[in-house]
């Protein structure tokens, strides 16, 4: 199947302040910062830690509107999604929205570093965010 998931890409961390974030995964995990960004489509700021082949993306909202502040509101700091690496985003897309997967985006939208994103919503994924990601 020419979609199929390569990898973990990154594993999505929610944080209030990548500022206070940073220093236990720079200097407890010893981790290399790659980038930070503004993601405004997302209303997300993220930071990028490399760790091995996949990345540990921090993500703290840029307002109150953000889904990112809403789910710090509801369960604090953590693990918000895990994003698994595809190479055809769309045409799995499609095959998991004809299995009835729902999906939160049904098309894929740009993400942080230029990357196309879509969101398996949590009720197909045993209550996970599950993130596709295809980086061209």
């Amino acid at each position: 199947m020419e979609g199929n998931a390569k990898r973990i890409d990154h594993i999505g961390i929610a944080v209030y302040s990548i500022e206070k974030a940073l220093p236990f995964y720079e200097d407890v995990l010893q981790l290399k910062l790659l980038a930070i960004e503004e993601v405004d489509s997302q209303g997300v700021r993220v930071a990028f830690l490399e760790i091995g082949q996949s990345k540990i993306e921090l993500l703290e909202p840029l307002s109150e509107k953000s889904p990112i502040f809403s789910f710090l509101k509801k369960k604090g700091e953590g693990i918000h999604h895990i994003a698994v690496g595809v190479s055809n985003i769309d045409a799995r897309i499609e095959e998991l929205k004809a299995k009835g997967v729902q999906m939160v985006h049904d098309k894929a939208v740009e993400g942080a570093g230029g990357a196309h994103i879509a969101f398996i919503h949590p009720k197909s994924a045993n209550g996970a965010l599950v993130e596709f990601c295809e980086k061209k």
